[in-house]
């Protein structure tokens, strides 16, 4: 079965033949899903309604009427979120992994849309701050005018959250006025494909709002414009690729980044073996490998420990891990699916390779794995796997196995372990665990340059922390260096961050006129 995309407001089938069409495959059974292509599809067409129809029709909608479509839009997906569930398993996501990606994508729309009526106008432009007298007298004056770009946003997506991306991306493009093509990664479209059929089946999104294209979307690259923004969510090789494409260079097309990154916890040298804090860095450690089969751009790839407590550290993980059911994840009592495909399980087992060659496996075997309910071998199944690294070797700080992997580096003193997170040249997310504040806070000072997001645990907080790798909407989600340099949430300043701000120099009558009608004056009446 070839999947449909979604281009003109009508589903249109590739016309791709079979030596084209790329095959994917269920990630438990091996069996094919549905084949992907994008040959024939016309996207200069679909690029032009974007911008000639879905992007005039957000633009004139204020802030809260863009904010109810959200809440439109989050209902409508809730109310079939049964269909991307059973699809999610599919992929190798257990019922929790499926909600992590579901019904986070619904939270974030409720949540976007619940800000934007707290924190933006009921206007569909923004003027920020108090103006600023710009001569003697008090009838020049100068204010930051924020205005929806007439052009639209195409979302590269990742695997690993099929839903949760694009809805993301979509709260914050429809907020700014802007009309989305989504194209979603092979591996996991079909799961993007259903999402969008809910929203189009919903009807809620005016025409030429969103569309969808599966399959390659690098010919489109050539049509992106300087009103348009290309956001990208993946790994650091194909965001390099992308920033330097020729017309994104030449148009300055807006470049948004969210990249792969070897993100860290660092347990600090107060917290004591058998300790309740030091059984919640463990708890913590596990369930980012484990939490869709360590498939987050956030999970932990490296954990730093003083080196008087590596041994204990390493069996604690390990004796955590053996209680790691993995299998089917439609299977009652499995933990732990299976990773995306059999390419992305090859893919890990040669960086564990790797990043051991200056260690060794404490836990799991990249070649062998115990399944429930499932053909070890047919399916793309890993057992969790923990590795003991040589601190100072390059591997750890620069493999991503991105699955069910982590390793253990021990550290000296802290300004050894301030070196090692930093070898990572930039990460999303880093968490550190300890009780000692002034420990914490000289941590913080080197660690912050090199993270988009830290998570500090303490004794205080850890049974109510949402977690390690839990971005929020209301804070910013992206970070420095190899994490691309960008940031895909932020709450409503993202969405301000994605319109055009234009120094505005005016008299008090003008500006009292922007900030007062909801409409704006037309260009007829001015």
């Amino acid at each position: 079965m070839l999947l449909e995309s979604y281009l003109q407001d009508t589903w249109v089938t590739p016309t791709a033949a079979d030596t084209t069409a790329v095959d994917v495959h269920d990630a438990v059974t091996g069996e094919t899903v549905c084949r992907v292509s994008s040959q024939g599809l016309d996207l200069a067409a679909a690029f032009d309604h974007a911008r000639a129809h879905g992007g005039p029709a957000l633009r004139g909608l204020t802030f809260h009427q863009r904010a109810d479509l959200l809440d439109a839009l989050a209902a409508a997906v809730r109310a079939r979120r049964e269909e991307l569930y059973a699809l999610s398993a599919r992929a190798g996501a257990t019922l929790n992994d499926a909600r992590y990606d579901i019904d986070g994508g619904i939270r974030v729309l409720r949540d976007y849309a619940a800000r934007a009526r707290t924190e933006l106008p009921d206007t569909p432009h923004l003027i920020e701050g108090p103006a600023e007298r710009l001569a003697r007298g008090e009838d020049f004056l100068g204010v930051h005018l924020v205005t929806p770009s007439p052009g639209l946003m195409l979302q590269v997506n990742a695997f690993n959250f099929p839903v949760w991306a694009p809805l993301e991306k979509l709260a914050q493009a429809v907020l700014a006025g802007m009309p989305s093509v989504v194209k979603p990664a092979t591996p996991t479209a079909y799961l993007t494909e259903r999402l969008i059929r809910i929203v189009t089946d919903a009807g809620v999104l005016p025409p030429g709002a969103l569309q969808l294209v599966v399959g390659s979307v690098r010919p489109a690259l050539d049509l992106l414009g300087e009103q348009d923004v290309l956001s990208f969510t993946g790994s650091a090789a194909t965001a390099a690729t992308l920033r330097t494409h020729p017309n994104v260079v030449a148009r300055s097309v807006r470049f948004n980044a969210e990249a792969d990154s070897v993100n860290a916890i660092v347990l600090a040298p107060d917290v004591t073996p058998g300790s309740p804090l030091f059984d919640a860095f463990v708890r913590e450690v596990v369930t980012e490998m484990t939490v869709k089969a360590g498939q987050k751009c956030t999970a932990i790839r490296r954990v730093l420990v003083p080196s008087e407590h590596e041994a204990a550290a390493l069996d604690a993980l390990a004796a955590e891990l053996a209680d790691v059911t993995i299998g089917n994840p439609a299977t009652e009592g499995v933990r732990m699916g299976a990773v995306v495909s059999l390419a992305q399980r090859d893919d890990v087992r040669r960086a564990v390779r790797t990043i051991a060659a200056s260690g060794r496996f404490v836990y799991g075997d990249p070649d062998k794995v115990r399944v429930v309910d499932a053909d070890p071998e047919r399916g793309a199944f890993l057992d969790t796997l923990l590795i003991s690294a040589d601190p100072e070797a390059a591997a750890p700080h620069e493999v991503e196995p991105f699955g069910p992997a982590a390793t253990v580096l021990a550290y000296t003193d802290t300004a050894h372990a301030t070196d090692l997170i930093a070898r990572g040249r930039g990460s999303l997310a880093a968490s550190l665990v300890g009780d000692d504040l002034a420990w914490t806070t000289a941590f913080i000072r080197e660690a912050a340059p090199w993270h988009g997001r830290l998570h500090l645990l303490d004794s205080t907080n850890m049974a109510q922390t949402t977690g390690h790798g839990s971005p929020l909407p209301a804070l910013r989600h992206g970070g420095p260096g190899r994490a691309g340099g960008g940031s895909e949430m932020a709450g409503t300043r993202g969405v301000v961050d994605l319109m055009q701000r234009t120094a505005l120099q005016a008299s008090p009558r003008i500006l009292d006129l922007l900030r007062t009608t909801p409409t704006g004056p037309s260009v007829d009446s001015a």
